[in-house]
């Protein structure tokens, strides 16, 4: 078997790749393959941005009928042509100089996407010259992107193309059309271009597509059907998140004019035995996961007696053969927390397969990528860290685990401050009570900044109804303890829930509000409920109180389905208003503003004390501190002996104490302190060291002022 090529298509963020080809090349390199990688999203983006490719979409759009709003683009159509090849370098980070003249505001042609400019003094005072110059670029960018939207592809988006088409796609006949089309407009043909480049520089044998996203599957069957026509001998492989969510139950056998295989799940064990097979090593019959079309019919080889491959056998990610250099970090908001999407280049790491609570009603629990739990051990992830970091040269990690566990949070933490791992990184997580003060503070030394998380709805009612596992108080008190620590947080949050009444919906915003107020959260996003066909609400519709409208089975794309619930039968469209209000509040403003004042609908008000959230930062979950281990991170202590008393400095980036005692205890705590340290191999419990204490000098350790100043400095009970 020749070369294998793995391809991301357009489009997915623009700063940072996403990582399934990168996670499968590392999975076939291990088993003596050959791979390479291609993400087609930036490569296209590069191509597309350039005074010689720009200059030609300018010429095609002014034979158009322009509306008003884009005619002063095209009128500034020399400045564009002028700058999109140093704007696109700076974004790359590769002429940081060009920030000052971006922020003078008289180099960049400022079209629609600045009428809404934000006060750029107040967000970004007098010194954050590069993010204010990213933001300013973006919106440049973003001007342009909605000029070719407008008037020479619809479907083209920065970070999507053609998801009108792939969304709930229950026929495949619009795709089929749109592909089959004898016009090929100019995005096409310059992905096309792109793609051609990859074919002719590693004449594969074998051609893997991810289609992680409805926004990406045209983009890959647009590069599949130029593979059919050119190198038809070439196999074609597909599979990815949305292949899993939507096409399970695939019965067209139109899609496979333009690729011969379709594999499920995790696709390290089905692509494997799909090139055993193509070597002649094993029969059709022992394919995995895996449909194909044979004599006009859909033949589906699912092989579930073979157990899953095991998450610890899939090898370290390789993100070489990425152009790395090419990837463009863009501000399209201005919350410090938000940008973290689109700003920085990001490697993207799994800790965990799967979700280790896997409850939640509106999940998609009956799915392998959800259901099926696993974790690696601490020392293993902190090597895969290490051997990206040298095949990327960067330092930053965005773990993308459905939820990562605590445990394994706890135990990564300390084996990257024991190697001295100086790395950055951010994930999503559960708001669950076991993230204790103690623990954030412990991520946060290990390079955390960041969580997201599912808050889903601020109703201990709905939460309970979701089976979420966690309720309002413990949300309150963990991202206390996130913001505490200095990492931020970002919640998702949902709306239209089965059941959810209208009162329900403007209690929540009130309480999110509060939320923002007290400076739990950071961020947030609200998303409207989809009820989709893998999750516990379509398994028991009745338990939820609606009725589902869309039974049948589809031939192409099936996943959201249709529902009716009498209770929002007549509940006005919450949307806008909540995005509104929520943007507001990430930029710290609105606080002042009755919540149901966002709405352009008459609504009752809010029915939730206005101390709400704040009363749940009373008290904080007690901790047994008995068998918890005791961890030093505040560094290296100094001393300071005058006759029978001693001080010990304590000196680290966060704060400076001193204490003053006698020199036998001063010598207790200084061989405490290295034995707590996370260089000593043995971590003794806190029992240990308090019955130690109590033995030498008949005191209890908690008894100690010293101690309370060592916890305040950085000796934590995990």
């Amino acid at each position: 078997m020749n070369s294998i090529l793995l391809i991301t298509p357009p489009l997915t963020q623009l700063n940072t790749p996403y990582p399934a080809t990168a996670v499968l090349k590392g999975f076939l390199q291990e088993q003596g393959k050959v791979v390479h990688q291609a993400d087609l999203g930036i490569e296209l983006i590069n191509a597309l941005f350039t005074a010689k490719e720009l200059e030609q979409v300018f010429a095609e759009i002014e034979t158009k009928n322009v509306a008003g709003i884009h005619k002063k683009v095209l009128s500034m159509k020399t400045f564009y042509l002028e700058t999109i090849e140093p704007v696109m370098a700076f974004l790359q980070g590769k002429n940081q100089h060009l920030a000052i003249k971006i922020v003078g505001r008289r180099y960049l042609p400022e079209g629609p996407r600045f009428k809404n400019l934000v006060d750029l003094e107040w967000v970004f005072g007098t010194m954050g010259t590069i993010d204010q110059a990213k933001y300013l670029a973006t919106l440049y960018i973003e001007d342009l992107a909605d000029l070719i939207r407008n008037y020479l592809d619809e479907g083209f988006e920065l970070v999507r193309y053609k998801q009108h088409l792939s969304e709930s796609a229950h026929h495949f006949a619009p795709i089929h059309k749109a592909l089959l089309a004898e016009e090929i407009n100019r995005i096409d043909a310059m992905l096309l271009e792109v793609f051609a480049t990859y074919l002719d520089k590693y004449h594969p044998a074998v051609v893997g597509f991810t289609v992680p996203f409805p926004g990406n599957l045209y983009g890959a069957l647009k590069c599949a059907q130029f593979l059919k026509k050119h190198q038809p001998e070439v196999k074609i492989i597909m599979g990815g998140g949305y292949v899993n969510t939507e096409l399970r139950d695939i019965q067209e056998p139109r899609f496979f004019e333009f690729i011969d295989y379709l594999i499920f799940d995790d696709g390290e064990q089905p692509f494997l035995q799909l090139l055993n097979y193509f070597d002649g090593k094993t029969s059709e019959d022992a394919l995995i996961r895996t449909t194909c079309l044979r004599n006009k019919q859909l033949i589906h080889f699912n092989n579930t007696d073979i157990p899953p491959l095991p998450f610890v056998k899939t090898g370290t990610p390789d993100f070489t053969g990425l152009t790395f250099d090419k990837y463009l970090s863009l501000i399209e908001t201005v919350n410090p927390m938000h940008k973290l999407w689109t700003d920085g280049y990001w490697n993207k790491v799994t800790l965990a397969h799967g979700c280790y609570w896997a409850h939640c009603a509106f999940c998609d629990t009956t799915l392998d990528y959800i259901k099926r739990y696993e974790s690696g051990t601490a020392e293993a992830i902190v090597e895969k860290l290490k051997a990206i970091m040298k095949q990327t040269g960067s330092t930053g990690f965005h773990f993308t685990d459905e939820a990562a566990p605590p445990g394994l949070l706890k135990s990564m933490a300390i084996e990257i401050i024991r190697h001295k791992l100086q790395i950055t990184w951010w994930g999503n997580i559960r708001f669950e009570k076991a993230f204790t003060a103690d623990l954030c503070q412990l991520l946060a030394a290990s390079g955390c900044i960041a969580v997201t998380g599912g808050i889903e709805t601020a109703s201990d009612r709905l939460l309970r109804l979701m089976n979420k596992g966690v309720s309002l108080e413990k949300a309150a008190q963990v991202t206390r303890n996130f913001t505490k620590a200095g990492i931020m947080v970002h919640a998702y949050l949902m709306f239209g829930f089965p059941g959810e009444t209208v009162q329900e919906t403007i209690d929540s915003l009130e309480i999110v509000k509060q939320f923002f107020e007290a400076g739990l959260f950071q961020s947030a996003y609200w998303h409207r409920f989809a009820l989709t066909i893998h999750s516990p609400v379509a398994q028991l519709p009745e338990r939820y109180g609606i009725t589902i409208l869309d039974t049948e089975k589809h031939p192409f794309a099936n996943n959201e389905i249709a529902f009716f619930d009498p209770v929002q039968e007549q509940h006005p469209d919450f949307g806008p208003g909540l995005a509104k209000a929520t943007y507001n509040f990430m930029h710290g403003m609105g606080f002042d503003q009755p919540v149901h004042r966002w709405f352009d609908f008459k609504i009752k008000p809010a029915n939730i004390p206005p101390r709400f959230v704040k009363n749940f930062l009373k008290s904080q979950f007690p901790i047994q501190p008995a068998n918890r281990q005791l961890v030093w991170i505040g560094g290296q202590v100094s001393l300071n002996e005058n006759g029978k008393q001693s001080r010990l400095f304590i000196n680290n980036p966060a704060q400076s104490a001193t204490i003053e005692t006698d020199k036998e205890t001063v010598a207790w705590i200084v061989n405490f302190l290295t034995k707590c340290s996370l260089n000593d191999v043995k971590m003794e419990s806190f029992n240990d060291w308090s019955e130690a204490f109590h033995q030498t000098f008949q005191i209890d350790l908690e008894a100690e002022p010293w101690f309370n100043q060592l916890r305040k400095s950085g000796l934590l009970v995990l």
